[in-house]
Parts: structure tokens; C-alpha cells; sequence
């Protein structure tokens, strides 16, 4: 039996939505339509959501990333093959006879191009590049042309598949499972007194550099701000001193780009309020929207929570349920504690 409906529920309906970086719009109109139950949203400039409680206080900005990593498209070959170019973190190691969705005038399904071993010579059986790779959706050069442009998005095909336990895998979980988080968030502090203004945005463009961050942050004007994302789970061959248990609970991060007052409240919350969680150290940035937000307008003090994840940036990434649902929880003790709202 599921333990956690309402998160899984968000993270599945946030997750059927395509938005790759700079395309986030679907995504968005989904995500829009979950936070305007909670306060006032509109949709900025470079296609990020926000909304803003009309609360007095100051101002605590709630931050996780909409858009998803893809491909995108650079041009039809001769043999109305689609060549493409990555669009975000993509690796091309998974790409070869990967199922894939063309976001052209309309949605076209597309498979991958894959050399059979048997053919491969010499170095290329190493390894593929993107250079040597192609979207193959079934049409001449001509058919091809009149239904995809260079420049349309590319997504990886992947279904919501429930595991055993707590434990779901698809397509976007980076960073859809922060959206989920956040709005879990506001759906629990609902008649829960606290000293904040919460804003919230859901910003494009991570994938590609942070500029959804770094633009609606400074719009928010924030006194603090916690980002929610994602992070390494332990894997067969990965270090587990170095990375997450999966189903350990919530990640606190601690880094020279974050407040460490912030991460330290947060780790005592943590621990007096029975919510699993475990240490995120890095030694340098976070590679999060933390880096943009903390330095926006005179600086805004920062602290991020990340949900463990195995297969990062591929078609089957793995979380844990109740490791979203200790973020959330974890997040609403931070803002019902006052977190240092008058600090």
C-alpha cells in the first residue's frame, strides 16, 4: 500500500508533462495549475513560475526547477534522419535505440539510431558521441521537413512505474521531484501559523545554467531561500561514504555557497522532529539554483535540500517517496519554526 498518495500523486502528474530547457512551457501550465491552488502564480519572462503569498514578513523563497534535460534538434540529414545536439546534461552512453519523443508541430515518436556490436570497428566499440548518433522517426527527408524544425526539444520516453516499497522510476524526476516537494510543502502548512511571506518559483532553464533562478530571485527580493533538488544515491559501484541512501530521508547540503546557520537549523529540526535525514557536503559550488540565488541583488542567505536519486539525467531515474515526503516535512518545520525570520 502506498504510504505517501498525495506526493505520489503530484510527482506523477508533474512528471507526464514534457519541458525541456527553454521549452518548459507544458511543464509549467501543469505546475501553474498546482501552486495557484495555494497562492497567486503568473508565469515570468523566461517561462519560470511564481507565486507569492500576500502575507506580511519577510520574504522566504521556496525554489526548484522545472525544466528537464533533453536533446535538441540541429537539423534533418539527407535520409530524413534528425541530427541533434544535447540540450542540458544528457550522456550519450544511454542514447543508442533509446524510445524518444520529437516536440515538433506535433509529438512524433522516434527511436535512436544503434549500430549492432557486430558492425562496430575499433574505437567504436569504446564508446558513441553525438556526433555519431540520429533520431530515426520514420520519414523522408521532405515528410520530415514539414513537421520538424531545427531547434524543436526531444524527450526521453519513459513510463511512471511504481517498485517495490515506496520507490517510483521515470522520465524528469530531475527536478520534478523538488516541484512535488514544495508543493507537498504548501499543502501541509495549510492553517499552519507562521512569520514568513513565502514566494515560491518553479524555474526554467536550470539544465542549461540557472538564468530562471537567477531572474526570478531577483524579482522575489528574498531574505532567505531554500532550494529543493536532487542529488547522487548509493548504487552497486558507487561509494556509499560518498553519496545517499536511497530511502535515507532528506539530503541537508552543506557548502561554502550555502548559510551554514541555515543547514545547521535545519539539521537540529531534523533530528528533534524525527524527520530522516543526511549530510550533503560539498567543497565548492552546489551545481544548484543555491549558486544563482545566493548571489542575487546584495546577496540572499541560502540552504538547499536534495532528494536522493539513482540514474541521473536518464529515462529510468529512481527516488524514494518518503525521501520526498522528509524534504517537504522537513521544509514546513524550517518555515513553522520561524527559521530566523527576524534574524
Amino acid at each position: 500500500m502506498n504510504k505517501y498518495p498525495e506526493m505520489d500523486a503530484l510527482l506523477q502528474a508533474l512528471c507526464a508533462a514534457p519541458g525541456v530547457s527553454g521549452c518548459e512551457g507544458r511543464a509549467a501550465a501543469v505546475a501553474a495549475s498546482l501552486l495557484e491552488r495555494e497562492m497567486p502564480v503568473r508565469i515570468d519572462a523566461l517561462g519560470s513560475v511564481t507565486g507569492a503569498t500576500e502575507a506580511e514578513g519577510a520574504t522566504l523563497l521556496l525554489d526548484a526547477h522545472i525544466d528537464q534535460i533533453g536533446l535538441i534538434v540541429t537539423a534533418v540529414d539527407e535520409t530524413g534522419f534528425l541530427k541533434f545536439a544535447r540540450c542540458g546534461g544528457a550522456d550519450a552512453r544511454v542514447l543508442p535505440a533509446a524510445r524518444v519523443t520529437v516536440r515538433a508541430k506535433e509529438d512524433l515518436p522516434g527511436v535512436v539510431i544503434s549500430t549492432p556490436p557486430h558492425l562496430r570497428k575499433g574505437d567504436e566499440k569504446k564508446g558513441v558521441d553525438f556526433d555519431d548518433l540520429a533520431i530515426d522517426i520514420g520519414m523522408s527527408k521532405e515528410a520530415a521537413q514539414e513537421l520538424v524544425e531545427p531547434g524543436d526539444r526531444v524527450t526521453f520516453d519513459g513510463d511512471y512505474v511504481h517498485l517495490c516499497g515506496e520507490r517510483v522510476c521515470a522520465p524528469a524526476i530531475d527536478d520534478r521531484a523538488g516541484v512535488a516537494v514544495i508543493l507537498r510543502c504548501l499543502q501541509l502548512l495549510r492553517g499552519v501559523a507562521h512569520p514568513w511571506r513565502l514566494a515560491v518559483q518553479f524555474s526554467a532553464q536550470e539544465e542549461t545554467g540557472g538564468s530562471g533562478a537567477q531572474a526570478a530571485a531577483f524579482a522575489a527580493q528574498p531574505a532567505q531561500a531554500i532550494a529543493c533538488d536532487v542529488s547522487f544515491a548509493s548504487a552497486p559501484g558507487i561509494d556509499k561514504e560518498k553519496y545517499a541512501s536511497l530511502g535515507g530521508g532528506t539530503m541537508i547540503g552543506y557548502a561554502p555557497s550555502l548559510d551554514y546557520a541555515m543547514s545547521r537549523r535545519l539539521s537540529a529540526l531534523a533530528e528533534e522532529k524525527s524527520i530522516a535525514a543526511q549530510p550533503e557536503v560539498m567543497g565548492g559550488r552546489t551545481g544548484t539554483n543555491c549558486d544563482e540565488i545566493q548571489v542575487s541583488r546584495g546577496g540572499v542567505r541560502t540552504a538547499l535540500l536534495s532528494v536522493p536519486l539513482r540514474n541521473m539525467h536518464t529515462a529510468c531515474e529512481i527516488v524514494d517517496l518518503a525521501d520526498l515526503e522528509a524534504s517537504a516535512r522537513l521544509m514546513v518545520a524550517y518555515i513553522a519554526e520561524g527559521g530566523g525570520a527576524h534574524a
